[in-house]
């Protein structure tokens, strides 16, 4: 049965929404409830329009998001994003309204696996610092001078080249025992702990310098493993160490005896300037010379004091009175005292004798004599030391120059290096066409590979 159109209830009027205010909403919903969110996973579909923005896709193993990365945040970056790398980034949720995409919109984006290396380095830091590894007063100093030093790091890297320039620039008498050891990968801790251990049994330096060149925080973790940390710690004898450039910071150089930015710096810190020494021995030298000649001056003067001072108190003044009484006794006595005369005569030649036999200034001339010898031999023996120290700085500049790596080089070697800086050891780093660098003797050269040939 059908009721009149004014009986019929009345239709609550609807709210329409455009697609556009829908998204506009849905975005400011997402961002109002998810607040800034760090989120992992693995890069995908990356792309690098011309505006300088990132977009890319995060994925796990089940699950993808939408990302964008605008280029006044990508700027800051210290490494260059790509398909396939896991990182960690710091993102709002959002709404990419024209499409209606669900996104995240990133404001910081880190390497995960550099990322989890950081925290594990905090970690340990916290952890060694709690124990008192990196107290002063734990810390020894190097020697001012020391007899012999010794170097852990590798024996073909750029470290130990530079290490060993500016020793040999600085101070090229002190010999250097290398002890070689990997300084990266996974192996490298371990043999960087056994080596410390056995340089501090063999007790052979006063100081070793632990170095390495830079290079990203897992190139340096061998620097901040545990083992490594205890190793410097229980070594006997002063460590200074040197890792990476100025900007690197390792669990190494916190329980080191002396923390040095560079390997470089680190060889400027356990050796004099030859020169200033050289400096400091000619002033003493000088000093000493000036020293031994207002002595010798004084002795003189002093010799001359005594020799008026004997002359004015000599006996022979006295003989010379006695001899005019003799003349008078002979005349008077006559022959009759001739004998008894000549007895007196005798004994006075006796007594004369003998006063001349104690005569200081026989012994006073000696003195002078072995002054004058002393300084004679003193000066010839800082000659000869001089020309030993030479012959010593001679030899040692003779070993270095034989030692050198450029050495071989010349003999017709060359060094091998991938892409990425690593040295070529195996055919299965390379893969047809990767570029090759080679360094010869003088230049060098790129090379793409073809082929590669098994081991």
């Amino acid at each position: 049965m059908l009721r009149p159109a004014d009986q019929l209830p009345l239709t609550p009027e609807r709210e329409i929404y455009t697609v556009s205010r829908l998204n506009a909403e849905a975005n400011a919903l997402l961002g109002q409830s998810f607040p800034l969110l760090w989120v992992e996973g693995e890069i995908s579909n990356l792309s690098r329009p011309s505006s300088g923005h990132l977009y890319f896709t995060l994925k796990d193993r089940s699950a993808q998001v939408r990302c964008a990365m605008f280029r006044s945040r990508n700027s800051r970056l210290d490494f260059a994003p790509r398909d396939g790398l896991q990182v960690l980034v710091r993102a709002r949720v959002g709404l990419y309204q024209v499409r209606g995409e669900f996104q995240l919109l990133v404001e910081s984006m880190e390497d995960a696996g550099e990322g989890a290396l950081r925290r594990r380095f905090e970690v340990l830091k916290r952890q060694l610092a709690a124990e008192g590894l990196f107290a002063g007063e734990a810390k020894r100093p190097p020697p001012r001078l020391p007899h012999r030093i010794g170097v852990v790091t590798s024996p073909t890297g750029a470290a130990l080249r530079d290490i060993l320039e500016i020793l040999r620039h600085r101070f090229p008498a002190i010999p250097v025992v290398v002890y070689p050891t990997p300084v990266q990968g996974a192996s490298a801790a371990p043999h960087i702990a056994a080596t410390l251990r056995v340089a501090g049994q063999r007790a052979e330096c006063d100081v070793l310098i632990l170095a390495r060149g830079g290079g990203s925080l897992e190139d340096l973790w061998a620097f901040n493993e545990e083992r490594v940390a205890r190793a410097i710690h229980r070594c006997p004898i002063p460590v200074v160490s040197g890792v990476g450039h100025e900007v690197d910071d390792t669990i190494a150089d916190l329980v080191a005896d002396v923390r040095a930015p560079t390997p470089s710096a680190a060889a400027e810190r356990v050796v004099p300037d030859h020169a200033e020494w050289l400096r400091l021995l000619q002033r003493a030298a000088d000093r000493l010379a000036r020293n031994v000649r207002v002595e010798l001056q004084s002795r003189g003067s002093g010799l001359q004091h005594l020799a008026r001072r004997l002359d004015q108190r000599h006996p022979g003044r006295m003989l010379h009175q006695q001899g005019q009484r003799l003349d008078e006794l002979e005349s008077r006595l006559s022959g009759a005292a001739q004998r008894g005369l000549q007895g007196r005569v005798h004994r006075l030649a006796t007594a004369l004798a003998h006063l001349r036999r104690l005569s200081p200034a026989a012994r006073i001339e000696r003195l002078a004599e072995r002054l004058l010898g002393r300084a004679s031999a003193m000066e010839k023996e800082i000659r000869a030391r001089v020309q030993r120290d030479r012959a010593r700085l001679d030899r040692a500049a003779a070993k270095l120059d034989a030692l050198s790596p450029l050495k071989t080089l010349e003999r017709g070697y060359a060094i091998a290096t991938t892409a990425a800086g690593e040295l070529l050891r195996r055919s299965t780093q390379v893969a047809p066409g990767d570029l090759v660098t080679t360094r010869l003797a003088k230049g060098g050269f790129s090379a793409e590979v073809k082929t590669t040939k098994k081991e």
